[in-house]
């Protein structure tokens, strides 16, 4: 790996110089209720930013369409979550494939596995999403699928990632037979250096699609402790628990300069990684991760 991520500090020229590049066309992550308290995503958002949609079991789906119609209108591309585990079948799936692309214009979508741990009906998996054929047949061109830099205990729950690395080559395989462009949306972390690793590894792998990192976005430490232990988030948590036992910063806002900055060095000095994009989850409120993103982009 490179340098400037084994010795664990930062380089700050190359920093200064590589940061708002790597933050230019960001995406973020909104859900019916959060951005139903956003009275303005074009004063908030920069024109053409992706915006994700999560699919929460037991959101209507009526909600979703409602609050990718609403985006669609404003201008931003927006890319609906499909979670297969809270789909129930193949009809259902078309019905909302339908739904976004007739009410909304969509015509990209996030397929993930979704954190339901007993599927409601016939998906377990994206994979099974792809194979169905209907994004293809409905046209759409866009397809992202899930990463894990620091693996899945869901999939694997062995603590290995022997499972993720195989589903990670099928989707490779499969990109190469569509005409759908696709990357890779990843979980949260809060180091670069496992990121980065992941990434090297998925590259030596033959993995070509590219990368767009998860961050969390600003937020209260207790706010983030309480997600990152929910969804999964890896060794990195241990970034957080060592902030925590820091009395100077325990009632401080985390924000993501240090582990983004990081990114931002690792992919100047290595333009041909796999890492692209930055993805933000924004824990700590929208207009938050938004002014913070304009502020160091």
């Amino acid at each position: 790996m490179l340098n400037i991520l084994k010795r664990g500090k930062i380089d700050t020229s190359a920093n200064a110089a590589s940061l708002g590049a790597f933050l230019e066309g960001f995406s973020i992550e909104v859900m019916p209720r959060t951005a139903a308290k956003v009275e303005d995503f074009k004063a908030l958002l920069p024109a053409g930013t992706r915006v994700y949609i999560a699919h929460i079991e037991g959101t209507p789906i009526e909600e979703m369409v409602e609050t990718a119609k609403r985006l669609h209108e404003d201008g931003f591309p927006v890319m609906p979550h499909f979670p297969a585990r809270i789909i129930k079948d193949k009809a259902t799936l078309e019905d909302w494939i339908k739904r976004y692309q007739g009410e909304a214009g969509v015509d990209q979508a996030l397929l993930l596995a979704g954190g339901v741990e007993k599927p409601v009906g016939d998906f377990h998996s994206s994979m099974q999403l792809m194979e169905s054929g209907l994004f293809d047949q409905f046209g759409f061109k866009r397809l992202h699928v899930a990463g894990h830099p620091e693996g899945n205990k869901d999939i694997d729950k062995d603590g290995s990632t022997k499972n993720v690395d195989e589903a990670m080559l099928w989707k490779q395989a499969f990109s190469e037979r569509t005409d759908a462009e696709m990357a890779i949306a990843t979980q949260f972390a809060f180091d670069a250096k496992p990121i980065a690793a992941w990434a090297e590894r998925l590259k030596s792998a033959g993995i070509t699609l590219p990368i767009h990192v998860g961050v969390a976005g600003p937020a209260k430490l207790q706010t983030l402790i309480k997600f990152a232990v929910a969804c999964g988030v890896g060794p990195s948590l241990k970034v957080l628990q060592k902030r925590a036992m820091d009395m100077s910063k325990l009632l401080l806002p985390y924000e993501p300069t240090e582990v983004v900055a990081e990114l931002a060095a690792y992919k100047a000095a290595n333009p041909d990684s796999l890492i692209e994009k930055v993805h933000f989850f924004p824990l700590g409120g929208i207009k938050t991760n938004a002014n913070w993103a304009a502020e160091n982009g």
